[in-house]
């Protein structure tokens, strides 16, 4: 039986797998109130950046995740009204889900509360306003 022998990194590995993790966290999280979808993108691209170009080159080119990480690398934050659109469009999923979960139990809806307020306060605290919506210079 042959053995590989190709260069093998763990720590690349372990970084790509858990960048693939909050990938896919990010994208389901545009579909389900409550779970931070820029945190997770954040994170992706935090990770990619340190253990697979590739993947990194993708997220950045991907046609909807793309543009927004683009727009948060050059100016570093987020407009004023941008947060406010973000806060009020997740606060009303979340109102909705908590409404939807209720028959789940007290459990799920601290659960899903417990995420909102994680990403309210990442969005308040964590990261910073902007003066105004930046031009998007695509190079």
């Amino acid at each position: 039986m042959a053995m590989w022998t190709g260069n093998f990194n763990l720590r690349n590995a372990i970084l790509t797998t858990l960048g693939l993790v909050c990938a896919v966290l990010g994208i389901v999280g545009v579909f389900v109130p409550g779970l931070p979808t820029t945190e997770f993108i954040l994170a992706a691209s935090y990770l990619f950046s340190r253990s697979s170009p590739a993947l990194e080159g993708w997220l950045e080119r991907h046609p909807w995740l793309g543009p927004p990480l683009r727009r948060f690398r050059e100016t570093r934050g987020m407009p004023r009204r941008a947060k406010a659109l973000a806060l009020v469009s997740m606060w009303t999923g979340l109102g909705i889900s908590l409404h939807a979960l209720a028959a789940m139990g007290v459990g799920v809806q601290a659960a899903v509360l417990t995420m909102g307020l994680a990403g309210t306060f990442t969005i308040l605290f964590v990261v910073r306003t902007t003066a105004a919506r930046q031009p998007l210079i695509l190079s």
